[in-house]
């Protein structure tokens, strides 16, 4: 029978350090939620003394979540740890997580002590606070840089004053797999009261091996890991929640499984990246955007016949409804096929050698192939050759003015032109160029990415928009982010059916301005091209 192995999240604490990713009360509440559901055993809801936010967040959270063990982080002082009791007063189950550093580095350079002083501070903080919890994990913070011997004897000391769970953090992502395992399996063998207490992994990523020393801390005895959705975290990132799950669900002769509901995993990474305005990379393990997708002939065709020929993870288990197929200048007559097949298109052997060679004309010179490009092709569909061009952008923002842009664009030899105003300059010019076509688009996914470095970056924009049940992605890049921005709709919007009735202000008309913006068009506008 496999042992199970508890998951301790700490999206919403350590994940929370991300530069840029703080949520607020209500937003963690709804994270929290989440994770509830997917099965997490521990929610480290905050560091209560750190601020009034991050306490009233984590009464919050207790008030809302009750299967999980609720967290609360300290150091080894007795304010925080009153303070972290404090907040917990309305949780079922409670924890608190104090500590104090273990490494030589540590305890000379951070707390100007002695081995033998941090030693007794790390035992006061356990016994003071089983005062007020039944659960007292302690955190040997940089671990991964002790002594095992000194560890040893730290460890022994926090279990014997109370501490039910000892987390064995590699601060600094600085071991090897093999040097971790064996840390672990050190304290197993040398501590004689290690029994009484549960060994936890708590790994960040700074040289790419979190989830692989997370593995072999479990390998070796650790019976809990400390995770966040999608790996995020101080500096690189911690061990990712998703990864470890499914490799412990994928290699089940290890004998270990979660709690985790694995088909939940892919709602809950979008959820934590849409709320933290941190997008997921496209290649991250289970939940990136080419987890699952396919571009290569050869690896197309293996999947095509047998999902297990490229894949060791069914992408219904976590979530995402199936694999992708991606049509490139690599792909093969297989995928090619498959692609028609679906849209209606039955071609024997002739016919598809014929397709085939148009469409690699077609994947030479565009990146991505969509449905309505392979539309195009089969049909010889002239109607929407051309492109349309950005003939003008004026935007006109800045307080107390709410943003107002102009937008001419050309299209078939004629210019089409409409003002509008928005939340933002991006999303006033994304509201004219809609005003333009008459149509409402909706915006999927805004991604900006700068390629160059000083003063004159050039902004790479990215865009993936939805019109009558479809998705279009585009890019655009330009020195002036709102300049990419558009370029990136437009590109989206190229092959759309949204071109083909157009009503907009042609050749400088201006009968697609709403009278409220007249006021703005004719004033002075800084203008971009």
């Amino acid at each position: 029978m496999s042992e199970k192995i508890f998951i301790f999240d700490t999206t919403l604490r350590d994940g929370e350090q991300v530069p840029g990713c703080q949520l607020n009360t209500e937003e963690k509440v709804v994270v929290a939620r989440q994770l509830e559901a997917l099965g997490v055993d521990i929610i480290e809801a905050g560091f209560p003394v750190s601020s009034p936010g991050d306490f009233q967040s984590v009464v919050a959270i207790s008030k809302a979540v009750t299967e999980p063990v609720i967290c609360a982080l300290t150091r080894a002082v007795e304010r925080d740890i009153e303070v972290a009791a404090e907040a917990l007063q309305h949780a079922r189950r409670k924890r608190i997580h104090t500590g104090i550093g273990a490494s030589d580095y540590h305890i000379k350079y951070k707390f100007n002590s002695t081995r033998e002083e941090i030693l007794e501070r790390a035992e006061a903080a356990v016994r003071f606070a089983r005062r007020f919890v039944d659960e007292v994990e302690f955190y040997a913070e940089d671990a991964g840089r002790a002594d095992n011997e000194f560890l040893a004897r730290m460890i022994e000391r926090v279990i014997a004053a109370g501490a039910t769970v000892v987390n064995i953090p590699d601060t600094t992502g600085y071991c090897l797999p093999e040097m971790y395992g064996a840390k672990i399996r050190y304290l197993v063998e040398h501590v004689p009261n290690i029994d009484k207490a549960i060994i936890s992994c708590h790994c960040h990523n700074d040289l790419g091996m979190a989830t692989a020393n997370t593995i072999a801390g479990i390998m070796n005895g650790a019976r809990q890991v400390e995770v966040t959705i999608n790996g995020i975290g101080e500096r690189a990132g911690n061990t990712s929640l998703e990864e470890v799950a499914m490799i412990l669900k994928t290699h089940k002769h290890l004998g270990f499984h979660t709690g985790i509901q694995s088909q939940k995993i892919y709602a809950v990474s979008q959820l934590v990246s849409r709320m933290m305005r941190m997008p997921v990379q496209p290649n991250k393990a289970i939940v990136g955007r080419n987890a699952f997708a396919h571009s290569s002939g050869i690896h197309q065709d293996g999947v095509l016949k047998h999902r297990e020929n490229y894949e060791i993870i069914a992408p219904e288990d976590v979530g995402i409804p199936q694999s992708s197929i991606i049509l490139t200048a690599r792909s093969g007559k297989a995928a090619l096929n498959h692609h028609l097949r679906r849209l209606g298109y039955q071609l024997d052997r002739k016919a598809l050698e014929q397709a085939y060679a148009k469409f690699l004309l077609l994947a030479d010179g565009k990146k991505d192939i969509t449905d309505d490009d392979l539309r195009e092709m089969m049909e010889g569909s002239q109607a929407r050759i051309s492109k349309a061009t950005i003939r003008r952008l004026q935007i006109l923002c800045g307080k107390p003015l709410h943003p107002v842009a102009t937008v001419e664009i050309e299209y078939n030899g004629l210019v089409y032109r409409a003002s509008e105003t928005g939340n933002g300059p991006v999303n006033a010019a994304y509201r004219a160029v809609d005003r333009i076509l008459n149509k409402k688009i909706h915006l999927e996914e805004y991604l900006v990415q700068s390629i160059t470095n000083g003063s004159y970056d050039t902004a790479q924009v990215h865009v993936r928009v939805e019109h009558d049940g479809r998705t279009y992605n585009g890019f655009g890049l330009d020195t002036d982010i709102v300049v990419a921005s558009v370029k990136a709709y437009l590109n989206a919007l190229h092959l759309a059916p949204v071109w083909d009735d157009l009503h907009g202000a042609v050749n400088g008309r201006n009968d697609r301005i709403p009278a409220s913006l007249t006021e703005f068009v004719g004033a002075e506008t800084h203008q971009t091209h």
